[in-house]
């Protein structure tokens, strides 16, 4: 089957939430309220801040402001890969942060497996399996970059196991597959979606005011607190926590951190018995490549193949519009790249396609701060890791409202803030001069030209 018709006729809309099991919004605000924290935005960053300010503060009286519905954006969009990298990956936090960085990879794994409980505890089904994540080798210029990643952990005392090309096409067979490395427990695949409906049942439970269809158009600093201004009504709050990601921030010096990288996704049709056969992965691996255009891909609860990434899109201009969703251009190159990958399910159809915006700054990592003296703190920049990464920032954000100093305050990491973006239109130029030179490495064994070396030694960058 040619690419084409492989994605013609599948649904444009995430897979993720095309469910009867989404629930149905919460209702709008209707009138002015008053809560001790307010948090703004419905994704994952705003549900953790919500649902542990609830588990520090039992007696705490929080209210969630959804523009839209829970979980419509990046977060039900995104792969489902939910990981304890704090730092988008060891490489770039040893480059930025080294001599911290075993705390981080601490904190991130304490982090990932806060997650597994808090799963447990409320019994959220949404299919979590700690099967970590192979990263494979499909490119001779890749092995320097694994056999540097094999040392760097080496001198970490962190487990590190190459696996040869048998070895790693035992694990997923396909025939690009040149080495790979298996990551056990770094990772966990999930469904997005239904996390963060179980988040929002769990927040509810514990006695969360939750606003849906309730977008927050501007807030200010008053005597006593904050005010938020709704198109229903205004809510007045002692503290706010901001997680909006990328959308025009209501914090305007957020604006020169963040830019809208649209990502894209195809899933399959379910896998038959002969086609599991085929591939194996009965270990359920998360799986990325080691492109700079990297491609991501798992196998869903009911065993279809998520399969996304590599074309990393920004928008000249940097405005978010919802026709951005969909590309066919990118449909069309992806399913052509998995029946490369995988010539033994070409005979596959998608069923659905879709794309979203990730919140993309300059370090790769998110980043955070506080302002109106304490009363607002944010966080943001996940550059497409922040399923896991996303509860961490949430602690980020309780513990700066709160005041008190603590491990994740004190960290550099956090009190540090990236290099922001010029402004438009040298923004764009950057970004597609950066996008072009990538893709010429990719296709030149890995050479990275002067504009990207030059990058490389201001710690700046791009990715997805």
């Amino acid at each position: 089957m040619n690419p084409g018709q492989a994605v013609r006729g599948a649904r444009r809309l995430p897979y993720w939430l095309d469910t009867p099991a989404a629930p149905e919004p919460c209702e709008r605000l209707a009138g002015d309220a008053r809560a001790g924290l307010a948090v703004v935005g419905g994704g994952f960053s705003g549900l953790w801040t919500a649902l542990t300010a609830k588990e520090r503060d039992p007696s705490l009286d929080v209210v969630l402001l959804e523009g839209r519905e829970i979980g419509w954006a990046a977060t039900g969009r995104n792969g489902g890969f939910c990981m304890a990298t704090l730092t988008h990956g060891a490489a770039n936090g040893l480059a930025r942060w080294p001599e911290e960085f075993a705390t981080l990879e601490r904190l991130g794994r304490e982090n990932l497996d806060e997650i597994g409980r808090a799963v447990a505890r409320y019994g959220i089904d949404c299919s979590f399996e700690r099967t970590g994540e192979l990263h494979v080798v499909t490119e001779p210029w890749q092995f320097g970059e694994m056999a540097r990643d094999a040392r760097e952990a080496r001198e970490l005392g962190l487990p590190f196991e190459i696996l040869d090309r048998e070895r790693v096409r035992a694990e997923v067979n396909s025939p690009t597959y040149l080495a790979g490395h298996w990551d056990r427990d770094g990772c966990a695949m999930l469904d997005p979606a239904r996390l963060a409906w179980g988040l929002r049942d769990a927040c509810l439970a514990l006695g969360v005011r939750i606003h849906e269809r309730t977008p927050v158009r501007a807030l200010h600093q008053t005597a006593s607190g904050m005010e938020l201004r709704t198109p229903a009504g205004v809510v007045r709050a002692d503290r706010v926590a901001l997680a909006t990601g990328v959308f025009p921030p209501l914090l305007r010096r957020l604006r020169h951190f963040l830019i809208p990288v649209y990502d894209y996704a195809l899933v399959t049709e379910p896998l038959s018995r002969a086609d599991l056969a085929a591939v194996g992965w009965t270990n359920r691996q998360g799986v990325g490549d080691g492109g700079n255009r990297f491609h991501y891909y798992r196998l869903t609860a009911d065993d279809r193949v998520l399969w996304g990434g590599y074309d990393a899109v920004y928008y000249n201009g940097g405005l978010i519009r919802t026709g951005r969703d969909q590309r066919d251009e990118t449909f069309v190159k992806l399913a052509e790249h998995f029946a490369r990958t995988f010539p033994q399910l070409a005979h596959l159809r998608f069923t659905h396609r879709w794309g979203g915006v990730i919140d993309t700054c300059s370090r790769f990592s998110a980043f955070y701060g506080s302002a109106y003296g304490g009363r607002l703190a944010y966080a943001a920049g996940y550059t497409g890791m922040g399923v896991g990464a996303s509860r961490f920032g949430a602690n980020v954000m309780l513990d700066l409202l709160g005041g008190e100093p603590t491990e994740r305050t004190e960290l550099r990491m956090v009190r540090e803030k990236p290099v922001p973006f010029p402004p438009e239109p040298v923004r764009s130029g950057v970004v597609q001069l950066t996008r072009w030179s990538l893709a010429r490495a990719d296709a030149h064994q890995g050479r990275r030209n002067l504009w990207l070396r030059t990058l490389d030694r201001l710690g700046l960058g791009f990715d997805s």
